[in-house]
């Protein structure tokens, strides 16, 4: 049997699901040889999400021979050394972020690094402000507000709740006949929102422990999961931080659009907005037209990336 095509759907680690194109056929597969896709090291040379070829053996167990190039990826700080990354999706056509005003709170800052790894990666994404039905009236007032300074940069936003349904047509036009990804702090409801759409999924919901309420971990593999309206999901661990790598300090301006189109307007083509004379981004950083907290971020991964860069 010649080389075979498909579609990576499950990853424990050391074993894959492939997903033949032709027959839908779903595999076991291994990795054959060493893949070196990136300069950085990786944790997991494959995700879920890529195009592979491979070739089946005795027991119809697939060897895969060959990555085919992603068109972008979302990576994950390795949790025990900061040197290494994860993959922890691929070949996504919208990423959505839930965010929470509480049970989890959800920090900006975590929002800012998911959209510029997004930006970076050349990533859709989708600002999803959940469990609204939870929320008394000057906190809705509160979400507006943050939707309002998103929108204005020119990110897509939507307020949605699982459980009073509130948006959820909207959110499935969003998400139809396209490879989606849902992030959001463990708890923050991801699982709850793709079951509401197909509850046979039955995702596992994480409680919130009550003592430190943040959410319990519960995914501890990425799958993906094929909606019944066409498209599909990619189910992943709760993801803690996300990483940009391979990034020079000067490009991570480029990820935040309004200091980018800000930048135009600075006396100095190479600025980086920490303290030249005569900078538009400190400039509308002092009048509120930039956001502190996103200014914040923009001065949090340069420093990340100029430290990468060092090693």
């Amino acid at each position: 049997m010649g080389t075979l095509h498909g579609l990576v759907i499950k990853s424990t680690g050391s074993w894959y699901q492939v997903l033949e194109q032709e027959t839908k056929m779903v595999f076991e597969a291994r990795i054959r040889g060493k893949f070196k896709l990136l300069k950085t090291r990786l944790t997991n040379p494959l995700a879920v999400g890529d195009r592979v070829s491979f070739q089946l053996e005795q027991d119809d167990i697939a060897w895969i021979t060959k990555i085919e190039p992603r068109k972008n990826y979302l990576i994950r700080k390795s949790v025990n050394l900061s040197k290494e990354a994860h993959i922890i999706a691929s070949n996504i056509d919208v990423a959505c972020f839930i965010f929470t005003l509480k049970h989890p709170e959800t920090s900006l800052g975590f929002l800012d690094r998911f959209l510029a790894c997004c930006e970076a990666y050349n990533i859709e994404t989708l600002i999803l402000f959940s469990k609204m039905d939870l929320l008394v009236s000057e906190e809705i007032a509160v979400i507006e507000e943050i939707q309002e300074i998103y929108e204005n940069i020119g990110y897509k936003t939507l307020q949605v709740s699982a459980y009073s349904q509130q948006n959820l047509e909207l959110l499935q036009d969003a998400v139809k006949d396209k490879v989606s990804v849902f992030f959001g702090h463990s708890g923050a409801g991801k699982s709850t929102l793709v079951n509401a759409f197909q509850p046979e999924l039955n995702l596992k919901t994480s409680e919130i422990s009550e003592t430190h309420l943040k959410g319990k971990h519960t995914t501890t593999f990425a799958q993906m999961h094929f909606w019944n309206f066409g498209g599909s999901v990619i189910d992943t661990p709760g993801v803690r931080e996300f990483a940009m790598i391979d990034i020079e300090k000067e490009e991570v301006q480029h990820f935040f659009p309004e200091i980018f189109k800000a930048r135009e307007q600075c006396r100095f083509y190479n600025c980086l907005h920490i303290n030249e004379p005569q900078c538009a981004v400190m400039a509308q950083l002092e009048t509120g037209e930039i956001q502190e907290s996103r200014y914040h971020t923009y001065l949090k991964l340069m420093e990340e990336a100029e430290e990468e860069n060092q090693n």
